[in-house]
């Protein structure tokens, strides 16, 4: 097959990268070149890839109306000439602004909805583009859509299983990692974490958007000092750590996660997840099996410290068993074979 995957244009691809759709684009890449198949990715410029790469800019100076504009301009010339240059069988879109750099013709199309349903425009679910399909990454998400006739079935999102770092001893620290926003409510694991008197640890990348900028200037760098530390981007390898080493992870999110990768990839080590009951995650955390579900920063306090009966070995199993990247892929890999041999 020949396989053309579209980034989202704001976010790199690659080690650090702390967003869940270039995590599922990467290892679908990875798949994809390893068993011989052609992978072909257009991302902005500095993505590594396993296959070939059609890098554009990033714009200067932050990621305001006029600059996403001028870059969705020149994604949309990228994408046609990979399409000239490539020929590929199949283009697999993975940003929520996907709309705005839609081929408008030619090869087939499916766009992953790793966000919220209600966070995409109220057209992507009235797009009439011929052989073109959507799907979502977890039930909840896709009960959450509107039924277009061009909805497949879900794929749910898995992690890789060689997560847990070798020779990494737990320590009594808490952790939480992602994109750094005001959704993602890190502000409020690390009052919890304090609450708790447990050391804390924040790891992710602050974007470019002023809003996200703002929020980390106002909300977490003024609470982070001795024992809370804010670490920024941090690679594969020492995120495994980080995971394998933690008392628990924790996932204060405000907005209806679709899944959540990091709760996959803490049990996988496993690392107990102290998550709110926002979206997908009472799909991912096995209230006190797994982890804990909480409704409040004092709650989470209080679990953060009952982690500690949670067994790393049931937390490791179940998360083998649930969330298998060597599934997820093998399953986008099918879907790809049967909507080319549509």
């Amino acid at each position: 097959m020949k396989i053309l995957n579209v980034a989202y244009p704001f976010a790199r691809l690659g080690e650090g990268t702390a967003g869940g759709a270039e995590q599922v684009l990467s290892m679908l890449d990875l798949a994809l070149w390893r068993e011989g198949h052609e992978s072909y990715v257009v991302a902005c410029e500095g993505s590594a890839v396993c296959g070939q790469l059609l890098p554009t800019p990033l714009p200067q100076g932050g990621f305001g109306s006029a600059a996403r504009r001028s870059t969705w301009t020149i994604y949309r010339s990228a994408i046609a000439h990979a399409i000239e240059k490539w020929k590929p069988d199949l283009v697999h879109m993975h940003g929520i602004d996907f709309p705005q750099y839609l081929p408008s013709s030619g090869a087939p199309v499916i766009a992953t909805l790793h966000l919220p349903p209600a966070w995409y425009d109220a057209g992507v679910f009235e797009i009439r583009r011929p052989q073109t399909w959507l799907h979502c990454v977890s039930r909840l998400q896709q009960d959450a859509c509107p039924k277009p006739a061009n909805l497949l079935p879900f794929i749910a999102n898995g992690v890789p299983e060689n997560l847990p770092a070798k020779h990494v001893s737990r320590r009594k620290l808490a952790v939480s990692l992602g994109r750094i926003c005001p959704e993602k409510g890190y502000h409020l694991a690390l009052a919890a974490s304090q609450k708790a008197g447990m050391p804390f640890l924040l790891a992710g990348e602050v974007y470019g958007y002023e809003e996200h900028q703002r929020y980390f200037r106002e909300q977490i760098l003024p609470h982070c000092g001795k024992e809370a530390r804010f670490i920024g981007a941090v690679g594969p390898r020492r995120k495994r750590r980080l995971l394998s080493a933690a008392t628990c992870l924790l996932v204060p999110s405000l907005a209806p996660e679709t899944s959540s990768l990091v709760a996959m990839e803490a049990a996988m080590c496993g690392t107990p997840v102290v998550a709110f009951r926002a979206g997908a995650l009472p799909e991912i955390v096995q209230d006190k099996v797994t982890g804990f579900l909480v409704d409040d920063v004092w709650q989470m306090a209080e679990a953060i410290h009952e982690c500690r009966h949670i067994d790393p070995v049931i937390c490791r199993n179940s998360a083998l068993v649930r969330f298998s990247g060597r599934v997820m892929v093998s399953s986008y890999l099918q879907m790809y074979e049967r909507l080319i041999g549509r």
